[in-house]
């Protein structure tokens, strides 16, 4: 297969992320590469701190109940994504040319690469606080060495954060596993007891609950390809999001939820169940051993959002994902020193409203591609984007005027079924515009030369 890269000069050795073409099959890594880039992105600390809020609310069977509906879901939609990605080779931006038309993907693309740079920040920040927590740093120092490792890391590509998942998630399940011991430990509480706890607070509903599941994976879930292309075929795309929803994200869900019940957390309405606390105070061993993790946990989910960012936005731009990903690493920093991450429950709102609809619109899309080729849309596809803007309206509305319902389930099914309704009324003739000569379908693993900028070579 004659692949774009090399087209434009670019080798297709190790190093070539391919942000503008498919993957060729050649340079297709191994079940274990692509399922630990995904295994090792929720397994975090984030995610113990909601799954302790959600046990807060709901008690601990009840919330384990809504953690794992919530990921299901998540299954269903990044492994539809995932498999559509492996079929064609292509990033979330070439992918999303499809629906969105050759131009429109370009304001598609933006958004989530955009939105991902603040879950970034949120992480910088959240290594700060966690590190003046344990060493007495300054937030902002930890903040900037954070920022710094995490941009290196990305710098490297796909192989470091294939590599960075390896050490991640065993640090995880070791340390989780010797806080929930303290915490039982220190507090004489019995497996029966946590069990059946019930619940501090009851603010949050069963949907709600799930929302919050769902949208912590929103955005990098809708933008799956850009790891998932990396895999063989779809089969392999799927087994290694199952690595990831429900198993790695119900884990680290799980293990805040057990943080809460076991009454290890001091104020969990507020910090959930964030396990950290309950490895200070017993010898500097562990507690250097928390500093590492601190690093390598966070860092997974920065460099894979980081990724994301730069990944999105040379795709769409003459710039190549490396020094992008230097540029938006200092912005991200940046960002986190000011203190935006600070409004994360509001940001995780944004995303659970505005971003499941657009991956509603990539499956409908894929789905239909898969059973035949369909050119690919000149300009703005009008009708992608008011199935998008209908499904986020209907899961604004969700969240404002009914507060059990699960926002993003609402947008995926809106956007969806109006997408359907929408491409049917248009016939293919008036609504799509042919090819041009001797570009190849849409939907057939091959290149498509035509979306890439228009001259990489020299690049920054």
């Amino acid at each position: 297969m004659t692949t774009e890269t090399s087209a434009r000069g670019h080798g297709s050795d190790a190093s070539d992320e391919y942000e503008h073409a498919p993957v060729p099959p050649a340079a297709r890594r191994g079940l274990w590469s692509v399922a630990s880039v995904w295994f090792g992105f929720p397994m975090n600390l984030g995610n113990a701190v909601f799954g302790g809020v959600i046990v807060y609310h709901l008690g601990l069977l009840w919330g384990f109940g809504a953690i794992l509906a919530g990921n299901l879901v998540l299954l269903g939609y990044v492994g539809l994504l995932s498999r559509a990605a492996a079929r064609t080779g292509e990033n979330f931006s070439l992918q999303a040319a499809g629906a969105f038309g050759d131009r429109g993907r370009k304001l598609a693309a933006a958004f989530l690469a955009t939105v991902v740079v603040g879950w970034f920040s949120f992480q910088i920040g959240l290594t700060g606080t966690t590190l003046h927590q344990l060493l007495g740093w300054s937030p902002w120092l930890g903040a900037v060495l954070g920022g710094i490792v995490y941009t290196a890391i990305t710098v490297v590509g796909i192989r470091a954060l294939s590599l960075l998942g390896f050490v991640a998630v065993p640090l995880f399940v070791v340390l989780a596993g010797i806080a929930l011991a303290l915490g039982v430990d220190d507090g004489g509480v019995s497996l029966g007891d946590a069990l059946s706890y019930g619940g501090g607070g009851h603010a949050l509903s069963f949907g709600a609950a799930m929302s919050i599941v769902i949208a912590g994976f929103a955005d990098s879930g809708t933008m799956t390809a850009d790891f998932t292309r990396w895999a063989k075929d779809g089969r392999s795309a799927v087994v290694a999001t199952l690595g990831a929803f429900p198993l790695a994200n119900g884990v680290a869900f799980g293990v805040g939820g057990l943080v809460v019940a076991i009454g290890g957390a001091a104020d969990p309405a507020v910090d959930g169940g964030g396990f950290l606390g309950l490895l200070s105070g017993h010898g500097a061993l562990l507690t250097s051993v928390a500093v590492l993790f601190v690093f390598a946990n966070l860092g997974s989910v920065a460099t894979h959002c980081l990724y994301n960012a730069a990944v999105g936005w040379s795709a769409i731009t003459p710039a190549r994902m490396r020094p992008l990903a230097v540029v938006l690493g200092a912005l991200g920093l940046l960002a986190a020193l000011t203190g935006v991450w600070d409004a994360f429950l509001d940001w995780l709102n944004l995303l659970g409203v505005f971003v499941p609809p657009i991956g509603a619109v990539l499956i409908v899309d894929q789905l239909r591609r898969a059973r035949a080729p369909f050119p690919v849309p000149r300009g703005h596809h009008a009708p992608a984007f008011l199935a998008w803007a209908l499904g986020a309206g209907a899961a604004a509305l969700a969240h404002y005027l009914a507060p059990a319902a699960v926002d993003a389930l609402v947008g995926i099914a809106v956007a969806a079924a109006s997408f359907v309704l929408l491409t049917r009324r248009r016939s293919r003739s008036a609504g799509e515009a042919s090819l041009t000569p001797g570009e190849p379908a849409p939907g057939e693993s091959v290149p498509r030369a035509s979306l890439a900028a228009p001259s990489r070579q020299g690049a920054v």
